[in-house]
């Protein structure tokens, strides 16, 4: 009876530190999601007035050997891009928790290895339609459509 209470006591215990782990992530707003995400915002870059094409496999490659990987096997940033990438999509394939600086252009712009505003001067930036001059640090979403125009 005595090692009943125990185990019971102990269950309760691991069961009630799950549960307030979970709603600590829930009420962090910096975490996105502890299960995961797959996205896909578009960005769109403009320098002088000329569409830039944005290259394929960024972030996609040995040399990301050491970096965490959505797949070691194909060694994958959780942020890169196929050959859709002419149309400015950008793959987000996160397991595990997400964090909002995770998901920033900023971020994107590092694993292609360019500065965001290397590519002129004056630069303004549209998420959907809507000005924001968040630039890198701007949390992209789902279904973004992300203009950035270079002078």
């Amino acid at each position: 009876m005595k090692n009943l209470l125990i185990i019971i006591v102990i269950i309760a215990a691991l069961a009630g530190g799950v549960y307030w782990s979970k709603s600590l992530q829930s009420n962090d707003p910096n975490i996105l999601s502890t299960r995961g995400i797959h996205w896909h915002p578009i960005l769109t870059i403009y320098v002088k007035g000329e569409k830039q094409i944005i290259p394929p496999n960024i972030g996609i490659g040995t040399q990301y050997a050491s970096t965490p990987t959505y797949d070691s096997g194909m060694r994958m940033t959780a942020i890169h891009t196929h050959d859709d990438a002419n149309e400015g999509v950008i793959h987000f394939e996160f397991s595990g928790v997400v964090r909002k600086e995770d998901t920033t252009l900023g971020q994107f712009f590092k694993i292609w290895g360019k500065d965001i505003n290397s590519l002129g001067s004056n630069v303004k930036m549209t998420v959907n339609g809507q000005e924001n001059t968040e630039l890198g640090e701007y949390p992209m979403k789902d279904g973004d459509k992300i203009e950035l125009r270079y002078e």
